[in-house]
């Protein structure tokens, strides 16, 4: 007598364990990879029953975390197999499963950030300081793992149409009179950092 073969469900339910909040308030304004802007600041809010010290526990020792996150501003009915990577001018199609896009038939995202810090406060409030990220503020976490360098890190991949970092594209920026006037009024007075 053979034993049947287990069946793997259709769908799958993630609890969200916390919320990101980041310093990219828009989805347009994010960049397209994690680490593009590594001064970029946010922190995960543990949410109940996930805010709780032990969930934490050794997390300070790594440098860095892959977050698991909902793409919850692409949320749509239906999915296509091919996309437009912004990349490639947005005029070549590829296949969702060759691509980032955040169109996806799960829409899941993975992310490597920089730890900052950990918070713990009275009364359940845990946050995770983050920089580097490529989430938009109320982003939900479904998982975080700490990242292993001699495991996650394979030098020598081959990263397709993506093998290079993007160029930065240098835009000139011209003031109005009455702004370089601001401007040199915030100079006089020390305020040129953001």
């Amino acid at each position: 007598m053979s034993t049947p073969e287990p069946k793997t469900p259709d769908a799958f339910s993630f609890p969200v364990i916390g919320v990101m909040h980041s310093c990219f308030m828009a989805k347009f304004g994010v960049p397209r990879q994690p680490g593009l802007i590594p001064e970029a600041t946010g922190y995960i809010e543990l949410q109940p029953p996930f805010n709780q010290p032990n969930t934490v526990r050794g997390l300070e020792q790594f440098s860095h975390l892959w977050l698991c996150f909902v793409f919850h501003h692409n949320l749509r009915d239906g999915w296509k197999a091919t996309v437009r990577p912004p990349r490639l001018g947005g005029d070549t199609r590829l296949g969702v499963f060759a691509t980032r896009s955040p169109f996806r038939p799960s829409p899941i995202g993975l992310s490597v950030v920089k730890l900052q810090h950990l918070e713990l406060k009275d009364h359940g409030i845990i946050r995770i300081h983050v920089q580097g990220q490529d989430l938009v503020d109320g982003t939900p976490i479904i998982d975080i793992k700490p990242y292993i360098p001699y495991t996650d890190a394979i030098p020598d991949a081959n990263a397709g149409f993506a093998a290079d970092s993007p160029s930065p594209n240098a835009l000139p920026v011209s003031l109005s009179p009455h702004a370089e006037q601001l401007f040199q009024t915030l100079e006089r007075h020390g305020l040129t950092t953001l």
